[in-house]
């Protein structure tokens, strides 16, 4: 999966501490300036600059503000969950699931940057983690033309994405179905490069963009009655 595109040199994040680090990636991957992330949680762009660049303890109550700022939790933002395995803790007893909108599964698609396509291929099903973009209602990302997700154009394929917060035993999870093509037109590739933002984490020459047009989008979550 990638390695981000640098903003403007007043928006180049440094991230010198864990905390930093999380902050930038978090509000990169939503698509949001420090000034959008302040105004959200209620600081100046200033502040939150200083936390991404400089070592801090800001205080439990802005933590809350900026995790609920950039849809995340303190124990995220934190990294207390980061050596912990993800669903491994005791379900609550008022836990119910419940289904997503179509407007709630679109906004979540635009919330996050990696998802999972699964395929069936020559070898049998096989299920691929992506970094991907949302171009309208389109989700796109990018493989190269000798990978097996290359070889299932014009086939149907699943598309899922989703998030776990250890902490309050809630989670989502979105899933769109569609035909898989190819995008071989010049301005097709210009346009999804443009909107890209990073290359994918895993490297090499990924350069050949795949679009998904989803026919048929659910999604559910898990909320407390």
């Amino acid at each position: 999966m990638n390695r981000s595109k640098p903003g403007p040199a007043a928006e180049v994040p440094v991230g010198r501490t864990d905390l930093g680090r999380r902050l930038v990636a978090r509000r990169e991957e939503l698509g949001l300036t420090r000034e959008q992330v302040g105004k959200r949680c209620g600081a100046d762009a200033t502040y939150v600059a200083y936390l991404e660049e400089h070592a801090a303890a800001p205080a439990i109550g802005s933590l809350v503000r900026l995790a609920d700022a950039l849809g995340t939790t303190v124990a995220e933002l934190t990294g207390a969950t980061t050596e912990y395995p993800p669903g491994r803790g005791m379900a609550r007893r008022d836990a119910e699931l419940i289904a997503l909108t179509d407007a709630d599964c679109r906004h979540l698609l635009f919330t996050h940057g990696v998802g999972r396509v699964a395929v069936v291929t020559p070898g049998g099903p096989a299920i691929f983690p992506v970094n991907y973009v949302m171009a309208g209602n389109e989700i796109a990302f990018r493989t190269s033309e000798e990978a097996a997700l290359a070889g299932t154009a014009g086939t149907e394929v699943a598309f899922e994405v989703d998030h776990i917060d250890e902490a309050m035993k809630e989670g989502w999870s979105v899933m769109a179905v569609g035909e898989v093509e190819g995008v071989t037109d010049a301005a097709g590739k210009q346009r999804l490069d443009a909107i890209a933002r990073s290359m994918p984490w895993a490297g090499g020459e990924r350069t050949h963009w795949m679009k998904l047009t989803p026919t048929r989008l659910t999604g559910r979550r898990v909320v407390h009655r």
